[in-house]
């Protein structure tokens, strides 16, 4: 499980994410990504958008019934993305919204696999640096 500051939970931010953000995509999975909402208010003396290019980037996962009707192959997916997003969160860029969508070709993907198209998708999309 990912740490709270590092999850995506409420259903308009997936909507935003979906709607106004852009994709990359690969054989197995999908990355939509969306910078968060900045505006030029001043909230207590700091700036909005100095103060989201310092928040967490939020990360959700979408995995349908199409992949899998067994939830535990969904669920292993699932492990095994977060468990790659744990060790990438020191490397990605803060302020954004990702949501990392799930092809139904991916219930053949082992650990390896998922680490090596996640990796490219985040370096397409200009939010992995560094590694």
């Amino acid at each position: 499980m990912l740490a709270k500051p590092y999850r995506l939970r409420k259903r308009q931010d997936f909507t935003a994410v979906y709607q106004q953000g852009k994709r990359w995509n690969s054989s197995h999975l999908a990355l939509r990504t969306y910078p968060r909402r900045r505006s030029a208010l001043a909230l207590d003396g700091v700036k909005q958008s100095a103060l989201n290019s310092r928040e967490p980037p939020r990360i959700g996962i979408s995995i349908s019934q199409k992949v899998s009707k067994r939830a535990v192959v969904r669920n292993r997916i699932k492990r095994q993305l977060r468990a790659i997003l744990r060790g990438l969160l020191p490397y990605l860029q803060p302020g954004w919204d990702l949501v990392i969508v799930v092809r139904p070709t991916a219930v053949e993907c082992d650990y390896q696999q998922f680490l090596q198209e996640l990796k490219q998708l985040l370096s397409e999309a200009e939010i992995l640096h560094g590694y």
